[in-house]
């Protein structure tokens, strides 16, 4: 079922998160609210996630990589996202459905710090009303290593998970972009069709889509394993986020 939300224009106005809209948790239903509570802040018109030194991992004694991550949603639901087989709920969520369209124009302006250990991201994920509506649609991700003088590799695109309709179409190719700037990342999703824009230019188009509702993913990650473990206190990544919209498409 879809929200009642036909459109999305958040500009992160106040000093909070539209509870009607946005969870500030990871998958609680894997771990629980108050271990999978994001870092967040709401000020001056911007949303900052971050991953302080003291946060702690997410699912330590479950996720096969450590893994401590900063992540709000516009939907969530008990089971969904199983990032390994046999996985139990380990507390139980409502369903919610703060924004969840099916097809449109789906866009974020971000910026963010990240070091070769940690990425940052938007995406779009199936709400697994059944488990095959599980496709994702990645609008961008991007990879502390994967970022140069100027350019950044910028992974978009498609994963199936387990829809059986949906065949794997996922690449991340350099751009001319300073990630640490303001860049806005887009997708028009319409049925059979994704096409994939920053700063309006377009830079990849996929010939299918999934035709179910999907939540909104905005995260950044950290990946102990990756530091350097000369570094006593690690870096802090950190994205910034000043605006999320989405409306259909004529």
């Amino acid at each position: 079922m879809e929200s009642g939300r036909h459109s999305l224009d958040e500009r992160f106005e106040g000093e909070a998160l539209d509870p009607s809209v946005w969870l500030p948790h990871y998958l609680p239903h894997w771990s629980s609210r108050a271990a999978s509570r994001a870092t967040h802040a709401v000020r001056g018109g911007e949303l900052r996630l971050s991953i302080p030194p003291h946060q702690p991992l997410w699912c330590p004694d479950r996720h096969p990589e450590p893994l401590r991550v900063s992540c709000v949603q516009s939907g969530g639901r008990t089971g969904q996202q199983p990032f390994a087989e046999g996985l139990t709920v380990r507390e139980e969520q409502p369903d919610f459905r703060g924004y969840t369209p099916r097809y449109g124009h789906i866009g974020i302006r971000m910026r963010g710090h990240v070091t070769k250990r940690s990425m940052f991201a938007f995406w779009l994920s199936g709400i697994e009303d059944r488990p095959e509506h599980s496709g994702e649609i990645c609008v961008a991700e991007i990879f502390g290593d994967a970022v140069g003088d100027g350019t950044a590799a910028v992974g978009m695109g498609l994963h199936a998970f387990r829809d059986p309709s949906l065949t794997e179409e996922f690449a991340a190719d350099p751009l001319p972009l300073d990630v640490s700037d303001f860049h806005t990342y887009a997708v028009d999703w319409r049925p059979g069709s994704l096409v994939f824009t920053v700063d309006g230019e377009v830079v990849r188009t996929v010939a299918q889509a999934p035709d179910y509702p999907v939540q909104l993913m905005v995260g950044v990650f950290d990946f102990p394993a990756k530091g350097d473990p000369s570094h006593e206190r690690p870096p802090v990544p950190e994205m910034v986020v000043s605006r999320i919209v989405g409306h259909p498409l004529d």
